[in-house]
C-alpha cells in the first residue's frame, strides 16, 4: 500500500513542545476543582484531609507514569482509546474512551456552570453557554494558540494560590483545623476523599491525548507528565494544608468558596474578589483543555467507526479536528443550559478512574524493551482506581455503572452489524 502523502487531510501537525505540553497539563489540573474540591473532601474525611490528598497522589503518579509510557510508545490522538485498544484489545480502548468522553463532557459542563457561578452569578445559564462557545471557537483556530491563553491563565491562577497560601501562613490564630492525636482515622472517609481529590489531579491525560500534535513524543509527553504532577502535588498540598489550618475540617466541609473564605478568615479580605476572578479564570482554563481533550478523543473514537464518522474530519487550515470540536461544544453548551450538575464531580471521577484501570492494565502488557515501568507501578494504579471508584458516593457510583453499561451495550451492538457486514 503507498504511504499517505504528508499533510493529508486525516493527519494532525506537531507543534507543541515541552513547554506548551506541561502548561496544557497544568492548565487542565489547575482548575476549578482546587476551589471547589477541598470542601467535599473535607466532608469525607475531616481532620484527615491530607491523607486522602496522598491518597490521590499516589494513585496520579501511578496513573501519570504507565499513561507516560504508554504515550510514548503509541504518540497517537486519542490516549488511553488507542493503548487499550492496541494493547488489552478492542473492547478495553473503546470502553476507555467511552468513559473518558462520557466522564469529561460533564466536566466541561461543570467547569462551564463553576466559571459563570464565580464570574457572573447573576447569569449564570448565559455565562456557562457564552463561555463553551467562545472556547469551542478559540481551539478551532488551532491547538498552538489554545496553548498560549493557557500559558496566561496558569501563570494568573498560580499566582492567586500563592496569595492564599500566604495570607494563611500569617493568619492569626493559625493552624485551627490541623489534625489532633485524638482525631480517629476514618478509612472509607479518606478513601472517599481521595476519589474526589482525584477529579483535581486527571488534568495530565490532555497530555496524552495531544499525541500527535507534540514534536518528539517519545521525549515530550514523559517528560511534561512528570512536571505537570509535580508542580501541581506541591501547589495542592500547600493549599490543602492552609485550608484545613485556617478554617479547621467543619468549617471548611461547609464552605461554598472555600480559598475566598481562607483569605477572609485570615484577615485578608480585600483579597477575596482576586480569589473569586482566579477561581473564574481556572475554570476557564480546564474548560478549554477539556474541550480539547475529549474532542480529540472523539476524533480517534469517529476514525474508527465507534462514533459518528462525520466527526472524522481535519480543518485543512488549522489541522484540528474542527467536526468533533463543534459536536463537544455543542453537546457542552446543551447540558450547561439545562442540568443540574452539582453532582458531575463524583460522576466524573468514577468515569475517569476506570479510565485510567484500564491505562494500568494496558501498561502491564508492556515489555522491558518498550520500557515498561516497575511492575508495582501499573499494580497499584490499577488497584487503586479501582478502589477509589468503589469509594466514591453511591449516586455516583450507581449512575458510572449504569453509563459503563450503555456504552458496553453500544459497543455489541456495533461489533454484530460489522460481523454480519464481514
Amino acid at each position: 500500500m503507498a504511504a499517505a502523502p504528508a499533510g493529508r487531510a486525516h493527519e494532525l501537525t506537531r507543534r507543541l513542545g515541552v513547554g506548551d505540553a506541561v502548561v496544557i497539563g497544568l492548565g487542565a489540573m489547575l482548575g476549578a476543582g482546587v476551589f471547589a474540591a477541598f470542601a467535599p473532601a473535607a466532608r469525607a474525611a475531616g481532620a484527615w484531609l491530607p491523607a486522602g490528598l496522598a491518597v490521590a497522589a499516589i494513585v496520579a503518579a501511578c496513573n501519570a507514569t504507565s499513561t507516560a509510557r504508554l504515550a510514548a510508545r503509541h504518540p497517537s490522538s486519542g490516549g488511553v482509546y488507542v493503548y487499550g485498544r492496541e494493547r488489552l484489545g478492542p473492547f478495553w480502548g473503546y470502553l476507555a474512551g467511552w468513559t473518558f468522553v462520557v466522564g469529561k463532557t460533564a466536566s466541561c459542563a461543570a467547569m462551564a456552570l463553576t466559571f459563570a457561578a464565580y464570574a457572573v452569578p447573576d447569569h449564570q445559564l448565559l455565562a456557562a453557554v457564552t463561555a463553551v462557545l467562545a472556547l469551542t471557537a478559540l481551539n478551532w483556530r488551532g491547538v498552538h494558540k489554545s496553548a498560549q491563553v493557557t500559558r496566561v491563565i496558569v501563570a494568573v491562577v498560580l499566582g492567586v494560590l500563592v496569595a492564599v497560601v500566604a495570607a494563611g501562613a500569617v493568619a492569626t490564630p493559625p493552624s485551627v483545623g490541623l489534625l489532633t492525636p485524638a482525631d480517629p482515622f476514618p478509612a472509607l472517609g479518606v478513601l472517599e476523599a481521595g476519589g474526589l481529590l482525584f477529579f483535581a489531579f486527571a488534568g495530565y491525560a490532555r497530555v496524552a491525548t495531544l499525541g500527535e500534535e507534540v514534536r518528539d513524543p517519545a521525549h515530550t509527553i514523559p517528560r511534561a507528565v512528570r512536571t505537570a504532577l509535580l508542580v501541581v502535588l506541591v501547589v495542592y498540598a500547600a493549599v490543602g494544608v492552609t485550608a484545613l489550618g485556617v478554617l479547621g475540617p467543619e468549617r471548611l466541609a461547609d464552605a461554598t468558596a472555600p480559598l475566598a473564605e481562607v483569605v477572609t478568615a485570615a484577615g485578608a479580605g480585600w483579597l477575596a474578589p482576586v480569589v473569586r476572578v482566579g477561581a473564574a479564570l481556572a475554570a476557564l482554563g480546564s474548560l478549554l483543555a477539556l474541550i480539547l481533550g475529549v474532542s480529540r478523543t472523539s476524533f480517534a473514537m469517529a476514525r474508527d467507526r465507534y462514533l459518528p464518522a462525520a466527526l472524522d474530519a481535519v480543518h485543512p487550515r488549522h489541522h484540528v479536528p474542527h467536526r468533533a470540536e463543534l459536536a463537544v461544544g455543542l453537546v457542552v453548551a446543551t447540558l450547561a443550559a439545562t442540568v443540574d450538575l452539582r453532582g458531575a464531580i463524583g460522576f466524573s471521577s468514577f468515569g475517569v478512574l476506570l479510565y485510567y484501570a484500564i491505562a494500568n492494565a494496558a501498561a502491564l502488557t508492556l515489555t522491558r524493551a518498550q520500557a515498561r515501568p516497575a511492575r508495582v507501578v501499573p499494580v497499584v494504579g490499577l488497584a487503586g482506581c479501582l478502589l477509589l471508584a468503589a469509594a466514591l458516593p453511591t449516586a455516583s457510583v450507581v449512575a458510572g455503572v449504569i453509563v459503563v453499561a450503555i456504552g458496553a451495550a453500544s459497543y455489541v451492538r456495533v461489533s454484530a452489524r460489522r460481523g454480519r457486514r464481514l
